[in-house]
């Protein structure tokens, strides 16, 4: 089997053109973001797909994973579909995916690739630049920021629906303008978006202030979990299949648990396990001033960025902890010898 070969390895002005030309030429297309969606994997296909409309392109929206609540508010939230066309169309773009097997196609492998034309558009550092043309700059904050350079490229005006949808996507991926990942780039891009007349308040709210009481107990299941380690330099929370249930939360609410443990004094390194099911452990990293967590999240068959990343492991909920704590430590201690 032969798949598409990657063009080259550095995001340049050249690849962002390419990638507009091929869109202006395109009639339909099908575009795809990763699993356990978030604000900007969701917020960026939303946008783009809502722009590729005002061209007149046919489009189709796809995740496989539930919505969750705190994003259904999204423009065009409604469209984005779990289910495949009988036939997809010849153009597949994937948003905010670092590999092809975050998408989880229905079961379906990379021959689906084949013979497509398949546009990569994502900032991982981890991206293995599976399409035939790939966008990765993983010096954006946000998918969402390569996206508000795309529309721009294309010469579509961006509209308030557009605006609110890429605007999600650089607030959740910078956690409102305080992550490291933030650039001076960042606020300017977030500045023209609020132009549009966009209420900041209700997206805030939405986003970042609003909890259910689910989430509140989730939170509290959380706090009480939390363990630190490693002189003081580690922190895990570890949330069980059963803090889900008796909580009433879905695993979606557990979105920015993670920075709790990272926020604690002296903590460098953070991680959050969430027993999805038996032998199926999803674990967040995070990083505070200079360990690469995403070096740490590759070694697990995971990626992500230098400060965030995250994995899945596919072991017991007991051993899969185990395994996490080893490999930050592990890290953490190479670093201090070097």
């Amino acid at each position: 089997m032969t798949l598409p070969m990657p063009m080259q390895k550095k995001a340049t002005n050249d690849t962002l053109k390419q990638v507009a030309i091929e869109l202006e030429k395109v009639t339909e297309a099908a575009l795809f973001s990763h699993v356990y969606p978030d604000g900007d994997c969701l917020g960026s296909m939303l946008a783009l797909g809502l722009a590729l409309e005002r061209m007149g392109k046919k489009i189709f929206l796809y995740n496989a994973s539930p919505i969750p609540d705190s994003l259904k508010f999204l423009p065009g939230i409604e469209q984005i579909t779990d289910s495949l066309p009988q036939q997809l169309p010849e153009t597949l773009i994937f948003i905010d995916c670092a590999d092809f097997d975050r998408i989880d196609i229905n079961g379906l492998t990379k021959d689906v690739l084949l013979g497509k034309k398949v546009l990569n558009i994502d900032h991982h550092i981890s991206n293995d630049y599976f399409g035939t043309i790939n966008w990765v700059d993983s010096k954006a904050a946000a998918t969402g920021e390569m996206i508000y350079r795309l529309i721009r490229k294309l010469g579509i005006k961006i509209y308030k629906d557009i605006a609110v949808n890429m605007y999600t996507a650089i607030i959740t991926d910078t956690g409102r303008f305080s992550f490291s990942n933030t650039t001076p780039k960042s606020f300017k891009i977030a500045a023209e978006l609020v132009r549009t007349g966009i209420d900041l308040v209700h997206i805030n709210n939405i986003l970042f202030e609003e909890k259910s009481l689910a989430q509140t107990r989730l939170l509290y299941k959380a706090l009480s979990n939390l363990e630190l380690l490693h002189g003081g330099t580690i922190a895990i929370i570890a949330l069980s299949k059963s803090d889900f249930e008796t909580s009433g939360a879905e695993e979606s609410l557990s979105e920015g648990l993670v920075n709790y443990a990272r926020n604690i004094e002296k903590v460098e390194a953070a991680a959050l396990l969430k027993e999805i099911d038996y032998s199926d452990i999803k674990v967040s990293f995070r990083s505070n001033s200079w360990l690469d967590v995403n070096e740490v999240a590759q070694k697990l068959g995971g990626g992500g960025h230098v400060r965030a990343s995250g994995c899945t492991i596919n072991l017991p909920f007991k051993e899969a902890k185990q395994k996490v704590i080893f490999a930050l430590e592990e890290a953490l201690n190479i670093e201090r010898d070097c």
